[in-house]
């Protein structure tokens, strides 16, 4: 196991760090036990969750993953040991995460909620790394690469920082973190934060993968630069990247299969730019999920790459990746492939 700082903190992180959203709905709390117990065994310290899991969201399951980490953690009396990131999601029609069913945004009064109820849940009294899951600010999020601006009411960007802030001062946070942001979006919050002297954003979690590099086009010299750690997220495109569910197989249990929200991996030029990368690893003897995960792995601006299993075999394959040679001659390879299909997954 690797350990790289965490953007400019003084925590280490492990290279991978493991991600919870399916316990609570694909996945029970003694799953979800038996997933930390294992990881911690092979040195992954670190754990990401969020308030809005399990995924996808529903008033029914809202909380549940924060509860079976919780569980855990009070049940191993292991806090110490374990780097902790959740998030509070950004303006939405998410209404059951806040009393009084309102629409969440990310003001002062939200914020504090959010914060206090996920510590309850998680049972702890400090989260090392807490995220703005997504920007409070109006913005196309996902599938697609064009910037369209739109008008509405968000917070300020400084405001946001000034309220996260005082959770750093309150003890209740050491450090803070984006996802799904921008260039100009990171931009602000550094500005700001160096122009009060509040704590600085550390990481970025965004989505990575062979079929969605567009982190490269303008953020992953910003991070390098600026040392905000990227946190990659889906890094296996959901499931695509493992071939599971090539020429529209659809498995018993899986996400696909179950929920029938991964359009992302569906669009033009999609199917086709997926089965390259299996061909590929086939063609070398790679297995695809080992293929997929250390590509992220071996990118320079990569802290930490969040993996996800749904059951404990998966988890082990997961992790064996990260010890897979990666020659040059695969890296020629995989970029060459890039350079056919460019980011036909945003």
């Amino acid at each position: 196991m690797q350990y790289r700082a965490l953007g400019q903190t003084d925590l280490k992180v492990s290279n991978i760090c493991l991600g919870t959203m399916t316990w609570g709905s694909q996945n029970t709390e003694a799953e979800g036990h038996i997933q930390m117990d294992y990881a911690l065994d092979q040195g992954i310290n670190f754990i990401d969750t969020a308030e809005m899991y399990a995924s996808p969201p529903t008033p029914e399951t809202q909380g549940s993953t924060e509860e079976i980490v919780g569980s855990w953690l009070n049940a191993r009396k292991n806090r110490d040991q374990v780097i902790l990131a959740t998030k509070v999601a950004g303006r939405s029609p998410l209404n059951w995460l806040r009393d009084g069913g309102k629409n969440t945004e990310q003001s002062k009064a939200q914020i504090h909620e959010a914060i206090d109820k996920s510590l309850k849940r998680l049972q702890t009294d400090y989260i090392d790394l807490y995220q703005l899951h997504w920007p409070d600010r109006p913005m196309q999020l996902f599938g697609g690469l064009n910037y369209k601006h739109i008008q509405a009411d968000s917070h300020p960007i400084k405001e946001i920082l000034e309220v996260l802030e005082g959770l750093v001062q309150a003890g209740k946070v050491r450090h803070v973190g984006l996802s799904n942001e921008t260039p100009w979006g990171v931009s602000q919050f550094l500005k700001a934060s160096e122009a009060r002297g509040y704590t600085r954003v550390a990481s970025i979690q965004n989505v990575y993968n062979l079929v969605s590099r567009a982190f490269e086009m303008g953020l992953s010299e910003f991070v390098m630069r600026e040392q905000v750690g990227l946190l990659a997220y889906s890094p296996l495109a959901q499931g695509y990247l493992t071939g599971k569910y090539r020429d529209g197989a659809l498995p018993e249990g899986a996400r696909k299969t179950l929920y029938d929200r991964l359009q992302r991996y569906e669009g033009t030029g999609a199917e086709k730019a997926i089965n390259s990368y299996l061909d590929l690893a086939k063609d070398r003897g790679i297995d695809p999920v080992h293929l997929a995960l250390k590509f992220c792995d071996t990118r320079p601006f990569v802290t930490s790459t969040i993996i996800g299993a749904t059951s404990l075999a998966q988890l082990k394959h997961d992790i064996e990746a990260f010890d897979v040679p990666w020659p040059e001659d695969l890296e020629e390879a995989v970029n060459a492939l890039h350079l056919e299909q460019p980011n036909p997954c945003p």
